[in-house]
């Protein structure tokens, strides 16, 4: 399954990165299920048609009286058609920058921020309903008003949302800044156990595998291989010392392809080979 990258695919001039954006997404295909990177926070008003997203450890499915605010991550994301066979939802993109000056603005908390749940559930009511007929109207006007329409136009949401929803969408907003540094280096220290690559180690950290590099060697100060193959065969000298399992059973789970490669850098770290661990 091919991963979608998500608003890129969808704006028309990929030299642009709007702080804003807003498109329509319609299918009439049976079933979509899509491998979503999600490069930013994203509304997504369902008008017609059912949709699952699904994370890591919970998943969420609403239909068209239902709503969803997504944190940006890597999801898998399933939408459904309705019984006319049409699947409509519109989709509100808005950039850290813009949450950041809104909560700047109207938020009396500064530091309740938490790495919490992925989505917000917002139930339709006659006001969401006007709102997006309210989008649908200004998708016509020239683009050189577009982005401060479209600023107006955000700021009224989360206003409204916050009224509605109160201290606990507000908690929530706040949640979705995670400080860059500490969420990387929680991906990163979680991953000293398995044997996923660089390449797939920076996707999890949403950057290219040569922004990964800079930004590690910026925060550990040594390049992301050694320091991935020195935890990894620490771990595994501390495994074998159990006397449970032997080389030949745990080569491959911390990222080596054969036994002899495994052998070799273990002694050339600890000056004896796995065997006399």
């Amino acid at each position: 399954m091919p991963i979608e990258n998500i608003p890129e695919i969808y704006i028309e001039d990929k030299e642009e990165s709007p702080d804003l954006f807003v498109y329509d997404f319609k299918m009439t295909n049976d079933i979509v299920k899509s491998k979503v990177n999600l490069g930013m926070n994203m509304f997504s008003f369902l008008q017609v048609g059912k949709k699952q997203v699904h994370f890591a450890g919970t998943a969420v499915a609403v239909n068209k009286d239902q709503s969803l605010l997504l944190k940006k991550g890597n999801w898998l994301w399933t939408e459904l058609l309705d019984t006319n066979a049409t699947y409509y939802c519109k989709l509100f993109f808005f950039s850290d920058k813009k949450l950041k000056n809104f909560l700047d603005k109207y938020s009396e908390f500064q530091s309740i921020a938490k790495d919490g749940s992925p989505y917000f559930i917002i139930r339709n009511d006659a006001y969401i309903t006007s709102y997006l007929n309210s989008l649908s109207t200004i998708s016509e006007v020239p683009t050189v008003f577009m982005e401060n329409l479209l600023a107006v136009k955000f700021e009224e949401l989360m206003l409204y949302l916050l009224q509605k929803y109160g201290r606990k969408f507000e908690i929530y907003l706040h949640s979705l800044i995670v400080k860059e540094k500490s969420q990387f280096k929680k991906i990163v220290e979680s991953q000293i156990d398995s044997n996923l690559k660089l390449e797939e180690i920076a996707f999890l950290c949403h950057m290219s595998l040569s922004t990964f590099k800079r930004y590690f060697i910026k925060e550990y100060n040594v390049s992301p291989g050694k320091w991935l193959q020195d935890k990894r065969l620490q771990k595994s000298k501390e495994i074998l010392e159990q006397g449970d399992l032997k080389p030949s059973d745990i080569y491959l789970d911390f990222g080596y392809n054969n036994l002899s490669n495994f052998s070799t850098a273990f002694k050339n770290k600890f000056g004896f080979s796995p065997k006399e661990a």
